[in-house]
């Protein structure tokens, strides 16, 4: 297995990091990337205002969890927190030492940018890296530095036997973290072109950096991205063909758009949160929960959702109301609610199964029965897969076998 190791500070991670470490893992075929924050680096300070090290980890998973999506490629990217807990300086030398140590038989490769790369026999044990790991240095495409990278290849080669690769990028991201931190003080709409969506919800979210959002009256972009921070990057597509199809269900059949897009977006927010964290905002924001919903993970994140929406970012009822009902339904739903259940249920990005083009039809042509058959199909399913099904579905599809 060959793994790329990519260090940094990652305060915050940017979209420039992204963009090497795909073009890292074309070149090099890579089976796995590992972005390792620093703790201390050794050739600089942290600012200042640099965030706690538990804030850069949680931004760099993140970006890595993108960088899977974006390659389509589950599992190949991830963030490792094994400089976090050493104490002192971060050398790379120790990091490679302990990485070895933990892949005895895979091929290591320390990804680096220009600078980096062209200073490395300063650094702690050069030769020890060298032997641990191949050098692969970043160079864009219309850099005027591929003759010093030239030079200073044939010179790690020659004096450290170094194994040495040129990644050419093959998009100028001419970006670092400073110009990162800077742009957040002056201009958030513009630092959304050069974060991943979830790392810049994530900032939101906790308002790092001197960031002071109001959550509770977010733009619908700004919305997004601290929704998507919330949930795994596979998750994405779907919420995003949600938030989408929702709109045009709204747009056809009457409802408020804006609204639509609203509940749309933050529909899973709490999705991937487990039963404990689950019940504990239940009990938190007093939602009363019977029986089946106390063993059922599945059936809360849309309670939850529902008060998430409200409480931290100040949705209107309707839009809580939708996101409250869309898991189960229940009788007599309400426009805006129907809209979402079947958004969630139709969204392009789902995958194909008896009866999804009939629903599909009938969305745009006849509101309930759409309704009655999503209603008929959860119930089906479930049954056959042994999954109790709760009585608010049961009673939605008798409800609506009387209206059609």
């Amino acid at each position: 297995m060959k793994i790329g190791v990519y260090g940094g500070t990652f305060d915050p991670p940017h979209l420039g990091h992204m963009e090497a470490a795909r073009a890292a893992a074309a070149l090099l075929e890579l089976d796995k990337i590992l972005f390792v924050p620093a703790a201390i680096p050794p050739h600089k300070a942290l600012p200042p205002e640099a965030v706690p090290a538990e804030d850069r980890l949680a931004m760099t998973a993140l970006m890595a969890d993108g960088v899977c999506l974006e390659m389509g490629r589950p599992g190949l990217a991830k963030a490792d927190g094994l400089e976090l807990s050493r104490q002192g300086k971060s050398y790379t030398v120790d990091t490679l030492e302990e990485l070895r140590q933990r892949y005895p038989d895979d091929e290591l490769w320390l990804l680096m940018g220009t600078d980096m790369f062209l200073t490395l026999q300063n650094w702690r044990d050069p030769e020890r890296i060298t032997a641990l790991a191949g050098i692969a240095a970043f160079a864009r495409r219309e850099s005027d530095a591929g003759e010093m990278l030239k030079v200073q290849g044939q010179y790690l080669q020659e004096r450290f036997g170094a194994r040495v690769a040129v990644v050419e990028l093959p998009q100028i991201i001419d970006l670092s973290s400073t110009q990162v931190r800077a742009m957040l003080d002056a201009d958030r709409a513009q630092v959304r072109d050069a974060l991943w969506c979830q790392v810049y919800g994530y900032i939101l979210r906790n308002g790092l950096y001197g960031v002071d959002a109001d959550l509770k009256h977010l733009d619908d972009d700004d919305l997004r991205c601290a929704s998507l921070s919330m949930v795994k990057a596979k998750r994405i597509p779907h919420i995003r063909g949600c938030e989408e199809e929702a709109v045009r269900l709204a747009e056809h059949w009457g409802a408020d758009p804006h609204l639509a897009r609203r509940a749309g977006i933050l529909h899973d927010c709490t999705k991937y949160l487990e039963l404990d964290e689950q019940l504990a905002l239940c009990e938190q924001y007093h939602i009363q929960l019977d029986e089946l919903e106390r063993v059922a993970v599945k059936l809360l994140h849309s309670k939850t959702g529902a008060a998430i929406a409200r409480h931290v970012f100040g949705e209107p009822e309707e839009v809580c109301n939708a996101i409250y009902w869309h898991t189960t339904g229940k009788a007599d739903m309400d426009l805006l609610s129907k809209v979402l259940y079947l958004a969630d249920y139709i969204e392009p990005s789902r995958a194909d199964f008896e009866g999804l083009e009939e629903l599909r039809r009938l969305a745009y042509t006849d509101m309930d029965k759409a309704l009655l058959l999503g209603c008929e199909l959860t119930i089906q399913d479930m049954e056959e897969r042994g999954v109790p099904v709760h009585t608010n579905t049961i009673q939605a599809r008798d409800f609506l076998k009387g209206r059609t």
